[in-house]
């Protein structure tokens, strides 16, 4: 009696009922494309009078993470697909992160962008200005110069409160320094401005004092607090062991922080010294306090008035003229300007970071 064997077709179980390779982003880039011709539809229909980037990226994202759960679902199961559903929701929380800043900075460049193109804005000032025309560039320098003296008081007494905490401070006083730098970081700045504001009438018995280096020191009572938390949990990263290396060849302390801890750090310490003037430069509420506004220049910090680009966003938006969107579209143009100063200032903190960070051999 003969017995017939049958061939039965081997299966991989590692690779059967499995999604292509690249299934998620074509989900995604599909989800968009549905809700983009959904609201395209309401648009067409008169519900809308504009299409909504925005609500496309985000109920996209949101119909993306259920297509892909689905999917998975019925073709690898149902430990795969929780899998996929939370890989899923972390794009999706990275997405909707990103629409905020996405959304400003498109506003901002297309509201403010004719203004910004035209001639005069960066070479004429408000003065004797009442409808178009004009610039921003007392505001630009006003910023400038305010910002870059509040810079050079915060960076040194932050930088030496960082050392003295990580290296030297111990017991109450150390405590007591952490404790009101902590206090400090989360003030309103307007109690900054009010803190300069008092401090300057007391001081020169004027209770009408507005000047420009009123805000350099309110500006630099904000920065303060965030140099020290920055540049103290950058040192704080520095190996002890580097230190101890330093020590055992009998190189003394203060040498060791100076060719060692610092050099080390530098990278983290120029990207906490970025995010301070990052956290001040748009500051509207000290420095219309303590600095005041002006349709003028004025390259003098210690007399007179001095406009600042926040200051001048908000009087041109505030107070506006017969020609409205002139106004408007100044205000908008000021906004761009910051935006573009902060990310001058990023770039300059990564290229600086880069170039003196300490080389290390592989």
């Amino acid at each position: 009696m003969s017995t017939t064997t049958v061939a039965v077709p081997l299966t991989n179980s590692l690779t059967a009922g499995k999604l292509p390779r690249h299934s998620g982003p074509v989900v995604l880039l599909v989800s968009w494309l549905v809700t983009a011709a959904v609201f395209l539809i309401v648009q067409l229909s008169g519900a809308s009078t504009s299409f909504n980037v925005a609500g496309t990226l985000f109920f996209g994202t949101v119909l993306y993470c259920i297509a892909i759960y689905l999917l998975s679902f019925f073709v690898e199961g149902v430990r795969k697909a929780k899998d996929r559903l939370v890989t899923a929701l972390v794009t999706a929380a990275f997405v909707i992160a990103l629409l905020p800043l996405i959304s400003l900075v498109a506003t901002t460049v297309i509201s403010g962008l004719p203004a910004f193109l035209t001639p005069t804005f960066f070479t004429s000032s408000q003065r004797n200005v009442v409808g178009p025309g004009g610039g921003a560039l007392h505001a630009v320098i006003g910023t400038l110069l305010i910002t870059g003296l509040a810079t050079l008081i915060s960076v040194p007494i932050g930088l030496l409160s960082a050392i003295y905490l990580t290296e030297y401070g111990r017991g109450r006083l150390a405590r007591a320094i952490t404790f009101f730098v902590d206090v400090m970081t989360g003030i309103p700045s307007i109690v900054a401005g009010l803190f300069a504001f008092a401090l300057f009438s007391l001081l020169f018995n004027d209770p009408g004092i507005r000047f420009g280096f009123g805000g350099a020191i309110a500006l630099s009572v904000l920065m303060i607090p965030v140099v020290v938390r920055s540049s103290e949990e950058m040192l704080k990263l520095v190996p002890n062991e580097l230190r101890e290396a330093a020590y055992a060849l009998g190189v003394p302390k203060w040498l060791t922080i100076l060719k060692v801890v610092l050099p080390t750090s530098l990278a983290g310490i120029v990207t906490g010294i970025m995010i301070s003037i990052s956290r001040v430069i748009g500051e509207t509420a000290p420095l219309l306090i303590i600095s005041g506004f002006t349709a003028s220049m004025n390259y003098d910090l210690f007399n007179e008035r001095m406009m600042t680009l926040p200051v001048f966003v908000y009087t041109q938006y505030a107070n506006q003229g017969t020609d409205t969107q002139a106004y408007l579209d100044r205000a908008w143009a000021g906004a761009l300007t910051l935006i573009l100063i902060v990310m001058v200032l990023n770039a300059l903190a990564r290229l600086i970071a880069k170039l003196f960070s300490p080389k290390l051999g592989r």
